[in-house]
């Protein structure tokens, strides 16, 4: 019997090595993406892994009916890994309603929803898993990103208490925290401003992979007796 994934936010980097980690472990996947297609992600995995299942979804997060795009697509998961988002920059005071509505709508309301209407699903599963590609920033908080670090912070409270409500039917809830990761989203930081950063951390930085295998971790049946937890992925950035 296939296992289905639903991978919300498929398009990124983080997304992508999260696809190729778990179809090497057997899951069939629906591929979530916004402005940029996953097709060609799509006909890769399908090319590696002919057996199982890769089904593309476009649903825009930052829309009311975001949810309902994406969960009208889904027939059968017992996984949802959040990975989808958006990151702001900007003094709280220069933040606008448009900001906060949309941040709160990607990060925090579209996903709970879509998770609610997919979670029928699980029922047909005596394990099933939720994961949420949260943020350093989500524990910490960060200056200038005020907002982005409220949804953040956000979900791992949901995390928490969505575990002790869905422990007694076998969905494992739980968060990854990474620090910094280096991927396209940082291009705008020069040479000296990421030496910089990574002199902070001990590990130096991260690697989309990194997330990837703790998801894997997560998802894998190794975990299973953890739940309501946040991993950090962060190289002792914050310890």
């Amino acid at each position: 019997m296939k296992r289905f994934a639903v991978l919300l936010g498929a398009s990124g980097e983080i997304g992508e090595s999260i696809a190729f980690q778990l179809a090497e472990n057997g899951w069939s996947l629906y591929l979530h993406w916004n402005s940029n297609p996953v097709d060609v992600l799509a006909q890769q995995l399908v090319g590696k892994y002919p057996e199982q299942e890769f089904i593309t979804v476009q649903a825009n997060f930052a829309d009311q009916t975001g949810a309902q795009q994406l969960a009208g697509n889904v027939y059968d998961a017992s996984c949802v890994i959040v990975a989808s988002g958006q990151s702001l920059v900007k003094m709280l005071i220069d933040t606008t309603e448009e900001d906060m509505e949309a941040l709160w709508r990607v990060h925090v309301k579209n996903p709970i929803s879509a998770i609610r209407m997919i979670s029928p699903f699980f029922h047909r599963y005596a394990k099933s898993y939720i994961v949420f590609i949260s943020s350093i920033w989500g524990e910490t908080g960060a200056s200038m990103e005020t907002m982005y670090s409220a949804v953040k912070g956000a979900q791992l409270a949901f995390v928490k208490a969505y575990a002790k409500e869905m422990a007694a039917s076998g969905t494992r809830v739980n968060a990854i925290a990474p620090g910094f990761i280096k991927t396209k989203m940082n291009v705008s930081l020069t040479a000296k401003e990421l030496q910089e950063i990574e002199e902070e951390i001990p590990l130096g930085l991260g690697a989309p992979q990194d997330i990837a295998d703790a998801v894997d971790f997560l998802v894998g049946g190794k975990a299973d007796y953890m739940t309501g937890q946040t991993l950090r992925i962060n190289g002792g950035w914050l310890m």
